[in-house]
């Protein structure tokens, strides 16, 4: 339950704002940005064993499709309400568009995550989607086949080195994830050349078309926005969830992904926002291993703050390296 309310209500916030404006904007921005500040440092730390499942939360898949599909149907909406006609003004529009891309990269990217993560085709497909239309298809395959193999290594490109800032990471990580997936999906077909590539780019032309046809060139130029704001956020969450740690070589051999290789946070109300992405160690040591059922080990790096403020002062390099050199100390990398 508590996923499900965590995760929708702030999306049914969102259709209101669209319908009605005023203050249901407001409301809709706030519950992305102060409520899980707020109720994170209001309620206290929850251990492993406690915040986790002894089963799966059954209707896990459901909510999965419900968010997805939630996505795809919230965007068009959410361009319309931001570029198109209509008397809601400039302030609310902008209001809007940070709110609804701040559910997109917090709600919608955790859920396309575990989407594409699913064995089923409908489910994959479905996450597959939600990152096309929102221009950061490639996601689905580099994700999947470059960063869950090499994560804490330099063949990773979503993986910051200490000392290197988000920006830059952001400059260098978009364009080289994108090559490294088309390459290991090419390797995966022996070199064929049929790759799920134009499928991609062919779910990003099809939705800034219909940004044009919803609201003209204003609407493209949102459409395009909520893309960058988005695929702005994936790459936050993996520069923050893998910061500075690498695993070890001996003897030319990369030692097995662990629980040391991902930085976590343990707390309660944003780990249910974004779906269990803060127990971001266990995903990577059992990739399909359901959300609800991701454990927070003791071994486990742990992030000075919860993950939503974690990206925050990532924002803020000087800030974010004078913070994580303590932290990254702790673990046993003291070179920034």
């Amino acid at each position: 339950m508590l996923f499900t309310l965590a995760t929708t209500l702030p999306l049914a916030v969102l259709g209101l704002a669209c319908l009605w404006g005023g203050a249901w904007v407001w409301a809709a921005l706030a519950m992305m940005t102060l409520a899980p500040v707020l109720v994170d440092a209001l309620v206290p730390r929850l251990s492993g064993d406690e915040a986790t499942e002894d089963r799966e939360f059954p209707a896990a898949d459901l909510l999965l499709a419900v968010l997805g599909a939630g996505a795809l149907i919230a965007l068009p909406v959410l361009v319309h309400s931001v570029a198109g006609p209509g008397e809601m003004p400039l302030n609310q529009r902008l209001a809007l568009f940070l709110a609804g891309g701040l559910w997109f990269g917090q709600v919608a990217h955790p859920a396309a995550h575990e989407l594409i993560h699913r064995p089923g085709r409908a489910l994959h497909g479905l996450g597959v989607a939600v990152y096309g239309v929102l221009l950061f298809g490639h996601h689905a395959s580099a994700h999947r086949l470059v960063h869950h193999r090499h994560v804490a290594t330099g063949l990773d490109p979503n993986t910051a080195a200490a000392g290197e800032g988000y920006y830059r990471f952001l400059v260098r990580a978009w364009p080289e994830s994108l090559r490294a997936g088309l390459v290991a999906e090419r390797a995966l077909r022996r070199g064929s050349g049929v790759t799920p590539y134009p499928a991609y780019a062919a779910l990003a032309l099809a939705g800034l078309a219909l940004g044009g046809l919803l609201a003209g060139v204003a609407g493209v130029l949102v459409w395009l926005g909520f893309g960058l704001h988005f695929g702005a956020q994936v790459l936050l969450s993996d520069y923050v969830q893998h910061y500075g740690l690498r695993r070890a070589v001996a003897a030319g051999r990369v030692e097995p992904v662990g629980q040391a290789h991902s930085w976590n946070a343990p707390h309660w109300f944003s780990a249910a926002l974004m779906l269990n992405a803060p127990r971001h160690s266990d995903h990577h040591v059992h990739p399909q291993r359901p959300f609800p059922n991701l454990r927070l080990e003791e071994a486990a790096p742990v992030l000075p703050w919860p993950l939503p403020l974690a990206c925050l002062v990532a924002l803020y390099p000087p800030l974010w390296r004078l913070r994580m050199k303590p932290a990254l100390a702790r673990v046993g990398i003291a070179k920034l």
